[in-house]
């Protein structure tokens, strides 16, 4: 009877200690990444981006989807609490304007740029008016659909470093159509902060930026995308610098800025319960971008309708060096904190940024 005892005792325990291995099992499984979850990713179907919005690279440990939005909506479904989306191109002024003026610190950023261009190009005047060189822009009436986006505040910075043109120099008019909202989406909030000190309009009601340039509302455009009367090639609406590309490499060459327009935000407490997030998300884009460069140095030529595609490359690598759009921290601070300075200087942000404070921590010293 004893011996029957032990042996059922021994069993019991036996039980128990197997109850308990395969419970600290699941505890421990439920803690890895094979209970992945789904990442919804938001931004633009570039080629840089092509292995994140067609899912071929993996941001390892998780799952992801991908969502084609346009960067006006972006903003909001971020900056507004909505928080759609977990990992989110934002446009990177809007983002510094809300962490600075909104206290906004849902969202953090890692060192990953999709879409970056030089802005000499974005000045559009009147062909037959007397606006021939960027001093003459002092005392004009500019037009624009949104005064504190990205464009528009790298803009200023430019003419005020390069040309000594001050903000306050300029009556800005607003109109309150977008000609390119069909790609850029809705104009949030931050993009249309106006600061104290300038003189500020509202134009025409109906009208797009270009039809207000087009009227002789305004003597000149400052706009992220093409206005669409220069696009439909109306003779009337021309670039201020008809050799912007000359012009922008004289500028990278002068300054070492490339000046940057959107940024990779993810949520802070996603990253709080998933510290290695910010690695991998930045990883996953710079594979992405690498293998679109080796695309580019195979046979880009092939895959764009340009005829002087391959000419045009080369160059760029012989201006900007072969890797000209760097991800990472080192390789963008200049730009950065430009930047955060023109922001500050323009009375936007209510206070002079810092790399620190937006980028995660864990993404300060990653590179590509």
């Amino acid at each position: 009877m004893r011996s029957f005892l032990y042996i059922a005792a021994v069993l019991i325990l036996l039980g128990i200690s197997a109850c308990v291995n395969q419970s600290i099992k699941n505890s421990s499984s439920s803690n890895t990444r094979n209970d992945k979850i789904k990442l919804k990713v938001a931004g633009y179907d570039l080629d840089r981006l092509k292995g994140i919005y067609l899912g071929q690279v993996p941001i390892n440990g998780f799952e992801y989807e991908f969502h084609k939005v346009p960067i006006g909506d972006a903003n909001t479904a971020a900056f507004s609490g909505a928080g759609t989306y977990d990992i989110t191109e934002v446009g990177l002024h809007p983002f510094m304007l809300a962490y600075a003026n909104d206290n906004f610190k849902d969202y953090k950023l890692i060192p990953v740029f999709p879409i970056r261009t030089f802005r000499h190009k974005s000045i559009f005047i009147r062909t037959d008016g007397s606006i021939t060189k960027p001093e003459d822009l002092k005392g004009k009436r500019i037009g624009t659909p949104g005064y504190s986006s990205t464009s528009l505040t790298w803009i200023r910075g430019m003419l005020k470093d390069e040309y000594n043109i001050d903000s306050k120099d300029i009556t800005w008019v607003l109109s309150n159509e977008d000609s390119s909202k069909e790609a850029a989406g809705n104009i949030s909030k931050n993009e249309q902060v106006v600061p104290k000190g300038v003189t500020v309009e509202w134009g025409t009601a109906g009208k797009d930026e270009s039809e207000l340039l087009l009227s002789g509302e305004v003597d000149a455009l400052f706009h992220a995308a093409e206005p669409k009367a220069y696009v439909q090639g109306n003779p009337m609406i021309g670039r201020l610098f008809n050799d912007s590309k000359q012009v922008e490499i004289a500028y990278y060459q002068k300054t070492g800025i490339f000046p940057i327009m959107h940024a990779v935000a993810i949520k802070t407490q996603l990253v709080e319960k998933y510290p290695e997030l910010p690695k991998v998300v930045f990883e996953a884009y710079a594979k992405s971008k690498a293998q679109s460069f080796v695309l580019l140095d195979k046979a880009g030529w092939a895959y764009s309708s340009l005829p002087w595609f391959a000419q045009e490359y080369e160059e760029t690598k012989k201006v900007m060096g072969k890797n000209y759009w760097p991800y990472g921290i080192e390789a963008n601070r200049k730009t950065l904190q430009a930047l955060f300075r023109y922001s500050y200087e323009q009375g936007l942000a209510s206070c002079e940024l810092t790399i620190e404070e937006l980028f995660f921590r864990e993404s300060l010293t990653l590179k590509d």
